[in-house]
């Protein structure tokens, strides 16, 4: 009897209790301030989606602006166009041109290395240009929204020729698929005349990013002065007809696995390994290369110097293009062949990208105060994912592979990367334009997959 009156006793306080609750109300969807009817996208490789070291159809369909694109419609949004790939093979870019024009994107597979050890690695393969056709047909017209341009830099957002095809020698295959005029169209005045009412861009990253990714072999970072005059061109003509925005600023380059996840002092000796190549560098008058037990900085070439090499120093970086299985098995980088410099971000190459991304920072914050734009801190929120953060319960951090942030690549995002990043222009839009639009929550963005 006693257990009865108190299994009754139980519902009843549940019963009171809950009808006693207050009334939660979820805040309705609301646009604010802003005008979502008609969005379009404008940036580089993170906002077309490029990751794993290619762009293809799903990474499209999961990119930023894309998913932005959802939450949008919930607020007044439309539909949202983007030039899609025709498959999920898609088409990579490759720094190592004498290898092959275009790269497959990255999967993870059972790799062998040149010691004959098998273990799982990012695998891709070469696609030749006569295989690359059908990543290279063009969607004509005016009619994309999603204008962003893998590994364009600012200067070539006014460039006709720009749009050439890459059969024409354009060195650059993806602006030329969505121009509405080939060779006569710019990529500023195909984003102009969209009259979008909301924008979303990430500029300057390029500029940045092409330098730094190939050692700083390729032109030289724009001045700040130069980004400043072609970011209020674009901004002063996205924003004529009283459209509002979002920019992003740049992160730091440190927080990539792609500048990072070689040391380099990564070759490791001991002390009869390091005497045998003392002696031979003593042996040809290269004596400032001195390496002892335990970890040593690899020797690169050094056209300031008169001896013309070195070795890395604290402060200097290995880019992850850097042929591995030869540093591994041919002691490149220690006797033989010095480490080229596309591989390399020397100290003097390392000052110039962190003015380079401290001056664009400024100004990006400069015309996003100017022009009346939510500005999305990407520098703070990416040295966040270094430490790492949470998403939908599920933890990122900025270690290759395990951290869950990035792509095989190293540098650009995987899609659940992406959604995070989203999620950030999300902030900053409800914070500016006081708007109720929720977050995102992607279930088919794909982190790292297993075969």
């Amino acid at each position: 009897m006693k257990k009865y009156f108190f299994f009754i006793s139980v519902i009843f306080t549940l019963f009171f209790c809950s009808s006693c609750a207050p009334d939660l109300k979820i805040p309705e969807a609301s646009s604010g301030t802003a005008n979502f009817s008609k969005t379009i996208a404008i940036g580089g490789n993170f906002m077309a989606g490029y990751q794993d070291g290619a762009l293809f159809f799903k990474g499209q369909t999961l990119s930023i602006p894309a998913l932005l694109s959802e939450q949008f419609k919930l607020v007044g949004g439309s539909s949202f166009n983007q030039a899609l790939m025709p498959d999920d093979n898609g088409l990579g870019l490759n720094s190592k041109l004498w290898e092959s024009p275009f790269l497959s994107p990255f999967h993870l597979g059972y790799k062998t290395d040149c010691k004959g050890i098998a273990s799982l690695a990012p695998i891709n393969t070469a696609i030749l240009l006569s295989a690359a056709t059908p990543y290279l047909r063009g969607v004509a017209g005016n009619s994309i929204q999603n204008l962003a341009i893998p590994f364009a830099n600012m200067v070539d957002y006014f460039n006709p020729t720009f749009g050439n095809s890459f059969l024409l020698g354009n060195k650059n295959p993806y602006y030329n698929r969505i121009a509405s005029n080939p060779g006569l169209s710019t990529i500023y005045a195909d984003a102009k005349a969209q009259n979008a009412t909301f924008f979303s861009a990430w500029l300057g990253m390029e500029d940045v990013y092409n330098y730094a990714s190939s050692g700083g072999t390729s032109k030289p970072i724009s001045s700040a002065l130069n980004f400043s005059f072609h970011l209020d061109s674009i901004l002063s003509a996205l924003t004529a007809n009283g459209a509002k925005g979002v920019i992003a600023t740049i992160p730091d380059f440190r927080m990539f696995p792609y500048y990072n996840l070689v040391s380099w002092n990564s070759a490791s000796m001991d002390q009869t390994q390091a005497n045998t190549l003392n002696n031979l560098y003593d042996s040809t008058f290269f004596t400032q290369i001195h390496f002892h037990a335990g970890q040593n900085g690899f020797v690169i070439y050094d056209e300031t110097l008169p001896e013309t090499v070195r070795q890395l120093h604290q402060g200097e970086y290995i880019t992850l293009s850097v042929p591995l299985d030869s540093m591994k098995c041919l002691k490149y980088g220690l006797v033989g062949s010095v480490i080229d410099g596309r591989y390399i971000l020397d100290s003097t190459e390392v000052y110039q990208i962190d003015q380079s991304i401290n001056s664009y920072n400024a100004v990006i914050t400069q015309k996003a105060a100017q022009y009346n734009l939510a500005l999305v801190d990407m520098h703070s929120f990416f040295c966040s994912v270094k430490s790492g953060i949470k998403g939908n319960g599920v933890d990122f951090n900025a270690d290759f592979v395990s951290g869950g942030f990035y792509s095989l690549d190293g540098y650009h995002p995987n899609q659940k990367g992406y959604a995070l990043i989203a999620n950030e222009f999300v902030k900053s839009i409800n914070l500016k334009y006081n708007a109720v639009i929720p977050d995102v929550n992607c279930l088919e963005c794909d982190g790292l997959l297993f075969p």
